[in-house]
């Protein structure tokens, strides 16, 4: 079972965080992705999307708390939260 196109793209996008450094190289003005996290231009780039579509799944896995937000200057930076993938990933395992 594939899930949803949107749900899939989701998923592809927590994966490229669990290790950011691999999936999107710093860059001089991008600063280090392990350490800040990445933008959703960096995403939507990856992803072959506009800006705004990466940025709406971002969100929602934002307010879903499976990333955390980071202000650095007028850019918002993602990082997974591993300790609430964590919480959520028992919850399935349990049979939720």
């Amino acid at each position: 079972m594939t899930g949803t196109p949107s749900g899939s793209t989701r998923r592809t996008i927590l994966h490229w965080l669990e290790d950011p450094a691999a999936h999107f190289p710093a860059g001089r003005r991008r600063g280090d992705p392990a350490a800040n996290g990445v933008t959703a231009r960096a995403v939507a780039a990856k992803l072959g999307v506009p800006r705004r579509t990466a940025a709406a799944h971002l969100d929602l896995l934002a307010r879903l708390g499976l990333l955390r937000t980071r202000r650095i200057r007028c850019r918002t930076h993602y990082r997974r939260d591993e300790v609430r993938i964590a919480e959520v990933s028992r919850l399935f395992e349990k049979g939720w």
